[in-house]
């Protein structure tokens, strides 16, 4: 066993069996293999206690019980991690952040994106959106080449897209979105903005009832863009017909959008009453009321809620000033508030803090991981990530049963451990 800080580490290698266990067996692959045992595996689909996962290269190649681990052989070169029955889960995927301790896309820098995708894999996200607001044309293409030059750089959470959060949004619905930025619907600048991305935009929210948004649904649904309807004063009917150009996710769900009325049931309602009508949600029980989520959870297909941070900038900062988005906040119990008037600027959540408080509201933990990985991985139509099942990415992250993070793993590489006995690399 290894000691750290004067405490014997509950992560330990049992070395006699490993020695009877790490055989060499005639035809394995040479890529290199990593076990994580004993532990319970989250999967995404189920939740499987006292169970094992295996790691080949960047794919994870099989999850099976610990009876048939303790049955096994593995070849000799197959590094084995006793989990002390952690929970072992796909990695967190946040489809919605502005920025992370310090770093934020309005830096329009590939560094700043570079510095969230290090700092996030310590938080246990394993892949993430860059999300921007609403900018001048200019700053929107500076910010999106800055992460299109990003990815593929990661040391940390892989780059998955863009998520533009604008600008064809309503102008009755801004929050802290600043109105000089946000425009009538305009192919044209769709194009631009795609063209800049090199095709690179997975998600964007829209105001469904802007006139042209047929068009810009019809343009978005042709490459492949997922549309989310946010920052709008829909009416139901509006709503629904944004169902039928294909907006069928939404964004920070009751937030930003229009009330439920007993005679138009609006934005609000219509995400309520149509099972198929996917959501965000942020869950730091500040934005959304938690008795609220439990309705959501018990009303809507889980499969279909999605949990975000919508974090920004000085997420996680230790340092002041806290600016986000170029104005000055503070943070008051969990929120920012933008400082010239006391107006919630957006959220200090992080997504470990987001599936612990889901637990905490009564939400069962799977059901929770699920709002966390597959079902991001299943609406933005990203293969091969958001579970743990054999053919998939080795995308994993492991938390203690007080949701602390212990290792995150992405694409087979480990980009994160407090575990002393896992390996740097696979």
């Amino acid at each position: 066993m290894t000691q750290q800080d004067g405490e014997t580490s509950i992560f330990f290698y049992n070395r006699r069996m490993l020695d009877n266990k790490m055989t060499r067996v005639p035809g394995d692959s040479e890529m290199p293999k990593l076990c994580i045992h004993n532990g319970t595996v989250l999967a995404g689909y189920a939740n499987m206690p006292d169970s094992a996962v295996l790691i080949e290269g960047a794919d994870l190649v099989d999850v099976f019980s610990e009876r048939r681990f303790l049955q096994r052989t593995f070849p000799a070169d197959t590094k084995i991690v006793d989990a002390q029955q952690s929970y072992i889960l796909p990695g967190l995927i946040d489809t919605h952040i502005h920025g992370f301790a310090g770093h934020g896309t309005e830096d329009l820098t590939s560094e700043s994106i570079l510095a969230m995708s290090r700092d996030l894999a310590s938080y246990g996200v394993t892949a993430f959106c860059p999300t921007l607001y609403p900018m001048s044309e200019a700053d929107m293409i500076k910010a999106i080449k800055a992460i299109v030059q990003a990815m593929g750089h990661e040391e940390g959470a892989a780059i998955l897209g863009i998520h533009l959060e604008g600008p064809f949004i309503s102008q009755e619905r801004l929050g802290v979105q600043r109105a000089e930025f946000v425009r009538p619907v305009d192919i044209e600048l769709m194009q631009r903005l795609f063209e800049a991305s090199e095709g690179h935009i997975t998600n964007m929210t829209v105001a469904p009832e802007l006139k042209g948004m047929r068009e810009l649904a019809l343009y978005c649904a042709k490459v492949g863009i997922v549309l989310q309807a946010g920052h709008t004063d829909a009416t139901y009917e509006n709503m629904i017909e944004g169902m039928q150009a294909g907006i069928r996710h939404s964004t920070h769900f009751f937030n930003a959008m229009s009330r439920l009325h007993h005679r138009n049931p609006n934005a609000v309602g219509a995400i309520l009453i149509q099972p198929d009508l996917s959501c965000e949600i942020i869950a730091d029980g500040k934005h959304v009321h938690p008795d609220l989520i439990r309705l959501l959870v018990r009303d809507k297909p889980d499969t279909n809620i999605v949990l975000v941070t919508d974090s920004l900038k000085p997420t996680e900062q230790k340092n002041y000033p806290l600016i986000a988005n170029n104005e000055e906040v503070v943070k008051e119990d969990g929120l920012f508030y933008r400082k010239i008037d006391h107006v919630i600027a957006g959220s200090s959540l992080t997504m470990v803090n987001g599936l612990k408080n889901l637990a905490d509201m009564g939400i069962p933990l799977e059901t929770a991981v699920k709002m966390a990985t597959s079902n991001p991985a299943r609406i933005l139509r990203l293969p091969r990530r958001g579970e743990l099942s054999p053919g998939y990415r080795a995308d994993l992250t492991i938390l203690d049963k007080d949701f602390s993070v212990l290792a995150a793993i992405v694409g087979g590489n480990v980009v994160f451990s407090k575990i002393p006995s896992m390996p740097s690399e696979v």
